[in-house]
């Protein structure tokens, strides 16, 4: 999910999220929990930064009274199953997403190495006024340095390591608020960034995802620049997205190209969870999920793990917002399964909310990307998870949840 500065061959590897990629709360209460905020429409919307505030009262019809939980599960299970997914668009072919958009996707997501149009947020305005039931959201890669999908629209942004080393922490976060409210100005709502991964080591590369996009290999240094990048975007009114989780400094492979593993459990607890720990104790209100796996905790992909999400993620970290996947193309998950709706099926149940595919950027992806390939897919993919809550293997109840929460995330209240 990266625009990659130069041209620079290696780097196409990288996806959006991954590299060149306490108590769980329901999503009702994480959606009564949100700030009322406008959901990502116009090209230039004045959005507050977000506040808390006391849950508003449930609405009311007549006598009967609605609370978000009901009103989604009054939804077609269709639209249900569009809400939790996002639709990748290729070098901002943004018109080639209308259908998906139409049936109720959940965001849309840019990819690709071309540069924005400058009417952009027209355009943007166009699509998302086809949604049906909550505007999408508008989702890039806009970390810095050689990740910058909007670049031309979005003003310079150094390499998260360089802005570590060259700025303070109040200045970084003065940085990613002024470049928050340029995404905001051309119609993007969502950066998927910052990257609050521990990492000293040269790259990004094929072996190392992170490398300068990493803020630092010491771990409260990470911290304190990555929570401050994120507040940054918040108080411009746009949507961090903290990744990769649990962390991918110590992977000694980019899970992009195949599986790879994270450093092991004591090491990530005493190391790379430092700066997800202080990311949502300072507000974080969405997270990405990495696709490699942990040692002694699961050979699976972080993406499609309950030991992960629910485990670490929820009820150790007792992070309670919108959980993000990694790219669900990536080589680390099709050595699981081959299947990207199996996939997707899977990481859902283990208790992701908003599906990401289609950013590892190889011919094949791309070859994919193309408009009508990509609604061939997402109607695939939304046809699965229909059978997959019909048959039982994927409980309604958790479809639901993951759909309150990318509600919750675009502040909307699905009773009024």
């Amino acid at each position: 999910m990266k625009r990659l500065a130069g041209g620079i061959a290696a780097l196409a590897l990288l996806s959006a999220g991954c590299g060149p990629a306490a108590q769980h709360a329901t999503g009702t209460a994480a959606l009564n929990a949100s700030a009322p905020a406008p959901s990502a429409a116009s090209p230039a919307p004045s959005i507050p930064p977000p506040t808390q505030s006391a849950p508003a009262p449930p609405a009311t019809s007549g006598t009967a009274t609605c609370t978000p939980a009901s009103a989604v599960a009054r939804w077609p299970l269709s639209r249900r199953a569009a809400q939790v997914l996002a639709v990748p668009v290729l070098n901002f072919d943004v018109a080639g997403a209308t259908a998906e958009v139409g049936a109720g996707a959940g965001g849309v997501l840019f990819l690709g190495n071309a540069a924005p149009p400058a009417d952009l947020a027209a355009r943007l305005h166009t699509l998302t006024s086809h949604a049906t039931a909550a505007r999408p959201l508008v989702m890039a890669d806009e970390e810095g340095g050689g990740v910058q999908r909007l670049a031309g629209l979005v003003g310079e942004i150094p390499w998260a390591r360089s802005m570590a080393a060259t700025l303070s922490v109040a200045q970084t976060r003065a940085l990613a608020e002024a470049r928050g409210r340029q995404m905001l100005a051309a119609g993007v709502t969502t950066d998927l960034a910052p990257v609050l991964d521990v990492d000293g080591r040269p790259g990004p590369s094929s072996s190392n995802a992170d490398g300068e996009r990493s803020f630092s290999p010491t771990a409260s240094v990470a911290a304190a620049y990555g929570t401050a990048f994120m507040s940054g975007l918040r108080s411009a009114g746009v949507l961090p997205v903290v990744k990769h989780f649990p962390g991918l400094g110590g992977a000694q492979r980019n899970t992009d190209v195949g599986p790879g593993a994270t450093r092991s459990l004591t090491l990530l607890r005493s190391r790379d969870l430092v700066p997800f720990r202080a990311a949502i104790a300072a507000g974080a209100p969405a997270v990405m999920t990495s696709n490699a796996s942990v040692p002694g905790l699961t050979p699976l992909p972080s993406s499609l793990s309950h030991a992960v999400i629910e485990g670490l993620l929820r009820h150790e970290l007792g992070f309670h917002g919108l959980v993000i996947t990694d790219s669900l193309s990536a080589g680390a998950v099709t050595a699981v399964t081959s299947s990207l709706a199996d996939a997707t099926v899977r990481s859902l149940a283990a208790g992701s909310d908003l599906v990401l595919f289609g950013s590892t950027l190889t011919p094949a992806d791309v070859a994919a990307l193309q408009a009508s390939r990509t609604l061939a897919t997402y109607r695939s993919v939304v046809a699965t998870v229909v059978a997959a809550v019909r048959s039982g293997r994927l409980a309604g109840s958790r479809l639901d949840d993951a759909v309150l929460h990318v509600l919750a995330a675009k502040h909307v209240n699905p009773c009024l």
